[in-house]
């Protein structure tokens, strides 16, 4: 890819971010914080290291945002059975609840766009979306290995 597709497909990238964070109702949660919640729920509970890392922030910022999370009751420090020394940090079903509401809003929006689109195009889209979910499943997870954050 030349460097001028690269830098339009780029652009469009970060077209569509902006898209999806309008999509989002307002609920006071920080992108970072709804992608951590996101994380906590599609993996399961995580040290706050590897949540840091992930997201691509410092441990003291995962600490601190995992205590508002808490604070919250949008997730839950726990013990390792394995490791008394480790603890996890797992999401509460408050913030599975608030995942689902998310989802469901985009979902909502999101329906009402897609509705303006032919046939064809919804299906492009689809095989769009296996390819960046392939794309993403490969890229690095830290943002100081170059990717982005939600």
């Amino acid at each position: 890819m030349g460097e001028v597709d690269l830098l339009r497909t780029v652009t469009s990238f970060d077209r569509l971010l902006r898209l999806l964070r309008r999509l989002t109702t307002p609920d006071g949660l920080s992108l970072t914080a709804a992608s951590t919640l996101y994380r906590l729920e599609e993996f399961g509970a995580q040290r706050i290291s590897d949540l840091a890392v992930a997201e691509g922030v410092t441990q003291p910022g995962m600490t601190q945002l995992v205590t508002r999370l808490e604070r919250d009751g949008l997730a839950e420090r726990r013990g390792d059975q394995g490791d008394r020394r480790v603890v996890a940090v797992a999401i509460t079903q408050a913030g599975r609840e608030l995942v689902l509401r998310r989802r469901r809003a985009r979902a909502t929006t999101l329906s009402h766009l897609l509705d303006g689109l032919s046939v064809q195009e919804r299906a492009a889209i689809e095989l769009s979306l296996r390819v960046l979910d392939r794309l993403a499943d490969s890229a690095p997870t830290s943002s100081k290995a170059g990717s982005g954050t939600e």
